[in-house]
């Protein structure tokens, strides 16, 4: 099975496509699904972690973002380029990663 979409990424691109829908006609009782439809990739070891922190801070009961941002700044995770969280670059990072 599949941990991403492979066909994901080619619809990212802000281009037209040059074929009508080449081998993408679903066949009834023949269509794969994907169970991650919307990855285009796996994720990074960062991504996970960034992920596991974040879950780990809701279990707790921390749902505002200046106190999330705080939290994963106790524990000690950075962000991509190894900074401090800020709600500024957390948000970014929301945006970014949730296109």
């Amino acid at each position: 099975m599949d941990n991403f979409n492979p066909k994901l990424a080619a619809w990212l691109k802000n281009e037209p496509a040059t074929e009508a829908g080449l081998n993408n006609i679903q066949i009834p009782g023949k269509t794969r699904n994907l169970v991650w439809q919307n990855r285009y990739r796996e994720p990074t070891r960062y991504e996970q972690a960034l992920v596991s922190q974040l879950e780990s801070a809701f279990a707790e009961g921390i749902v505002e973002l200046d106190a999330l941002v705080a939290a994963l700044n106790r524990r000690g995770l950075r962000n991509e380029a190894g900074e401090a969280w800020t709600l500024a670059n957390f948000q970014d990072e929301m945006a970014r990663l949730g296109y």
